[in-house]
């Protein structure tokens, strides 16, 4: 389980990254480009993955991790579960969402 306080605070501590409101959610954006957005309510947050990495998430347990179910999801949108993924496997797909948006210099950092 992650609280809403640590998906927040995970979230803030990539470089560069700052929060914003974005309609019912807390947006997470680097360099302008969201790359998260908090439900606070529902203990959710979405992830915007390549199609590809978001393949691969899903593949662990579809109850925890899934497409957005629309035309974002189709995208690469991914739901998480707070409630039910455990702290690791949230930072590996936070950092890859982050990774995903990020420029190429804050990026690399994270890749090796």
């Amino acid at each position: 389980m992650v609280s809403i306080d640590q998906a927040r605070k995970l979230a803030l501590a990539f470089p560069e990254t700052d929060e914003h409101p974005h309609f019912d959610r807390k947006a997470f954006r680097v360099k302008r480009k969201i790359f998260a957005t908090l439900l606070e309510k529902d203990k959710t947050m979405n992830l915007m993955l390549t199609p590809e990495d978001q393949s691969v998430f899903c593949k662990i347990d579809k109850n925890i991790i899934y497409p957005v179910p629309n035309k974002w999801g189709l995208k690469g949108a991914t739901s998480v579960d707070l409630k039910k993924i455990s702290i690791s496997l949230f930072k590996d797909a936070l950092t890859v969402a982050y990774c995903t948006k990020a420029p190429p210099k804050l990026a690399e950092t994270f890749l090796r």
